[in-house]
């Protein structure tokens, strides 16, 4: 395959219409989402403040659930994610992190990246970014 056609399909799935998804309440000025075309990209999800602070478990429930609605929000479902990236507070809850995955996503899974990180925004020990597809 060229290398220019990347490029191409990049361009021509930009070039339709984009959509912003509201983010009322966002600890900074984004967008939940932006849908161009085929894609949808979320910007992180943090599970909302009373779900922070209990158990870790529940944190990362919550975060997902903040996912599930942004998703469900344009039409779409965590079926429909391709990408998922994962930040954690602590390396040492990735085991727990992937207990709370595996039983939300579905195989085949997506592709995904799990990084630990310093610190989060609103104290959050995980926080969920998502890029999905309109089929």
């Amino acid at each position: 395959m060229s290398r220019a056609l990347p490029l191409l399909l990049l361009a021509a799935a930009c070039a339709a219409p984009v959509e912003h998804l509201p983010a009322p309440g966002a600890l900074g000025p984004y967008s939940a989402g932006v849908a161009c075309g085929g894609q949808v990209f979320l910007s992180g999800k943090i599970a909302p403040a009373e779900a922070r602070g209990g158990t870790f478990e529940r944190e990362a429930e919550a975060a997902l659930d903040v996912v599930a609605a942004d998703l469900a929000r344009l039409g779409l479902g965590l079926q429909d994610a391709v990408s998922v990236t994962v930040h954690l507070s602590d390396i040492a809850l990735y085991g727990a992190f992937n207990s709370v995955y595996a039983r939300r996503f579905a195989e085949p899974w997506p592709a995904r990246t799990c990084v630990a990180v310093a610190g989060l925004p609103g104290g959050a020990r995980v926080e969920v970014t998502v890029t999905a597809r309109r089929r």
